[in-house]
């Protein structure tokens, strides 16, 4: 073979292998890919810090379920291993005081319901230790290991009625979708071996609520006491008002209260057994941030009133002396190290968003579930709060192949003075100097954030060749309480002009098709796609996800009630609420309404009833608009199961695809 011969089939070569390259670094992230996806939480050190048992949770498309399993990971060489097998929804895995077993949450065979479990590490299968008609909610290892604390349900109140075949029921702080009144949860322990369980608390109160699992159980150092968050009955409305109580762990005496603030919840007492900590809004007000409040010896302050943001959750360090705490700041979701007394300081992550699973060894390593733009949840480990996040994981590795949209963080200044800020996708097939159709995608919340990391809707609408824009509002957590309040008496207005400040710095890059936008969100982002649709004429396209419509509506008839109502300050059939309520809610500004509109929603949905959709559906489609209204048989608020989940979003970016390109 000549040496020019050998030259051109070198360089075809190379150039096959460079095309091949090409090929596969420019398939972007598709419908398909959510089949792949795998979430892991519940990161838990254990005792002697070596190990970080996890719950990895993989869907499988042909039976619309998740395989769930238990793995621990080895902290110095990131080896996994599966403890649990062909379990369904396992959950929680614990570790005993002295890491020789692990206890976890699983559904009972014979049960609808999920029991405790309990695994020997040195070998030998799991024994469940409950059988509770109503199922496991959360429990704790008492501090030597022979007992475990849980939340189970009471039989319903009227039961012996309901076997006579009369279901009649009381309405009070329920749902509308409601079909018997709810029993309170309450506390019980049991040997860590099994046996018959001893009842710690009784009453009308109850240690969680219909919407919200119990916050954990804590222990007394000594093991005699067990410290739980009080709610004032088994219905979300009223659970701003609970408080911590603590019952002795032997079954004897009644429950005492030790923290009275209301709206307290998410005790644990501080490592050296000399203070404590817990959540609570700042200052009692809920349209502020939760603040993490410290005490001991009679006092009890904010810890981080400096910082006076919201924090969705702490652990304390292992000295006593500081708290690790996590929420988002900006368009980044951040660890801070926060003394008991003094100065805050941000964790340097490295790129990595933190989220709000968290587990601290008892030599100061922090292990965490976190993500960035270009990669799903994974497992990371600090060796310390001073050192770098170490990735013991690797799921969600085949989407380190495929070509992703970048994605980069906008701020701007809006209305009021306020600093704001978003997060801007760009379509993967990016070119600079050309201009792209836009869509919006707003969070829901409003107590939530847009940030930097990882997100599926996002990278298939960049794949589908959008700008993809996702701006914070006044409500969101992530810039302060004085923005999150600010919300308060102004949840569409303001917001509105929030958005629509942060459409106008984005369109000043130069790279927005002015002519082809889009808005649209789930929950509070469905509420503010119906909001703006409204009220402004910039957009060709929406789509309304479990869309709040009308906000008297929202309050009589869904959970939330008494959350709806901290936003105004009144009821809506109060006078000094009458107007106010019907201002704010979209449905009066409908027949404003002019792009074409794809409504989607949970039929059981009792957080955002699918009422408030039917009417935005009948509302546009009696005033001539292009509207579809596409509802789902799930009693959740946006469908848990992968067949669903994708189909919504097929018909998100289809929607879009076909009114904007």
């Amino acid at each position: 073979m000549s040496a020019l011969r050998r030259y051109c089939l070198v360089v075809l070569v190379a150039l096959a292998v460079c095309v091949s390259l090409a090929a596969v670094a420019a398939t972007p992230f598709q419908l398909d890919d959510l089949q792949k996806l795998v979430r892991v939480s519940d990161p838990q050190f254990s005792p002697d810090g070596t190990q970080v048992a996890i719950v990895v949770k993989t869907p499988v498309w042909k039976t619309d379920k998740h395989a769930t399993e238990v793995d621990v990971v080895d902290v110095a060489s990131g080896a996994k291993r599966a403890l649990t097998h062909d379990r369904e929804r396992v959950s929680s895995p614990r570790w005993s005081p002295d890491g020789t077993r692990l206890a976890f949450l699983a559904k009972e065979p014979k049960s609808k319901h999920a029991q405790i479990y309990v695994l020997p590490m040195a070998g030998g299968d799991a024994q469940c230790i409950t059988d509770t008609k109503a199922g496991v909610d959360e429990f704790s290892w008492s501090p030597d290991g022979t007992r475990i604390a849980y939340v189970t349900q009471d039989p319903p109140l009227n039961e012996k009625a309901i076997k006579e075949h009369n279901g009649a029921f009381q309405v009070t702080d329920g749902n509308f979708l409601l079909r018997k009144a709810l029993a309170p949860w309450h506390l019980w322990v049991v040997d860590a071996t099994g046996g018959k369980p001893t009842r710690l608390t009784a009453g009308d109160f109850s240690l969680q609520t219909d919407q919200d699992s119990a916050t954990p159980l804590r222990w007394s150092h000594d093991g005699k006491s067990i410290v739980f968050t009080k709610f004032p009955s088994p219905y979300w409305g009223p659970s701003f008002r609970s408080v911590i109580a603590e019952v002795a762990a032997d079954g004897t005496g009644k429950p005492v209260t030790l923290v009275t603030d209301e709206g307290a919840n998410d005790f644990d007492y501080a490592p050296d057994g000399k203070g404590f900590a817990f959540l609570r809004p700042r200052n009692g007000d809920q349209n502020n941030g939760n603040a993490v409040y410290v005490g001991g010896e009679g006092a009890v302050s904010d810890a981080t009133a400096a910082l006076a943001r919201n924090f969705n959750g702490y652990a304390w360090l292992p000295d006593g002396k500081a708290l690790l705490l996590f929420g988002q700041l900006g368009t980044q979701s951040v660890l801070w190290e926060q003394p008991v007394q003094g100065a805050a300081r941000v964790l340097d992550l490295d790129g990595v968003q933190a989220g709000s699973d968290v587990s601290v060894a008892k030599n100061g390593a922090i292990a965490f579930i976190g993500d960035t733009a270009s990669h799903p949840s994974e497992l990371y480990v600090l060796a310390s709060a001073n050192a770098k996040p170490r990735r013991l994981t690797d799921f969600n590795s085949f989407v380190g192949k495929l070509a992703l949209g970048r994605t980069e963080a906008v701020e701007w200044t809006g209305p009021g003075g306020f600093h704001e800020d978003g997060v801007l996708t760009y379509p993967v097939e990016y070119h600079k100097g050309r201009k792209y159709p836009l869509v919006l995608v707003i969070h829901g919340g409003p107590e939530g954030a847009s940030t930097v990391g990882f997100s599926p809707l996002p990278q298939l609408l960049s794949a589908a060749g959008f700008l993809v824009f996702q701006p914070n509002y006044r409500g969101s957590i992530n810039l302060g309480d004085a923005y999150q309040h600010a919300i308060y008496r102004d949840t569409g207005e303001g917001p509105g002009k929030d958005v629509m400040a942060g459409l106008a710095a984005v369109e000043k890059l130069g790279i927005v098709d002015t002519q082809r936008i889009g808005v649209s969100g789930w929950s509070y982002g469905g509420y503010m796609t119906t909001w703006l649709t409204g009220h402004y004429d910039n957009w060709k396209a929406a789509v309304s996800g479990a869309a709040l419509t009308d906000w008297v509506m929202d309050y009589t008839i869904s959970y939330y009630q008494t959350g709806d109502v901290y936003f105004f300050g009144n009821t809506p059939w109060s006078s000094a609420g009458w107007d106010i309520w019907r201002q704010q809610s979209p449905i009066t500004y409908a027949r404003n309404v002019k792009a074409p509109t794809l409504i989607m929603g949970d039929v059981g949905d009792s957080n955002v009833p699918l009422v408030n959709s039917y009417e935005w559906y009948h509302a546009l489609r009696d005033n001539g608009v292009p509207v579809e209204f596409w509802a789902y048989p799930a009693d959740t608020h946006f469908p848990a199961d992968v067949v669903q989940q994708t189909d919504i979003f097929r018909r998100w970016v289809g929607w879009m695809t076909q009114h904007l390109r």
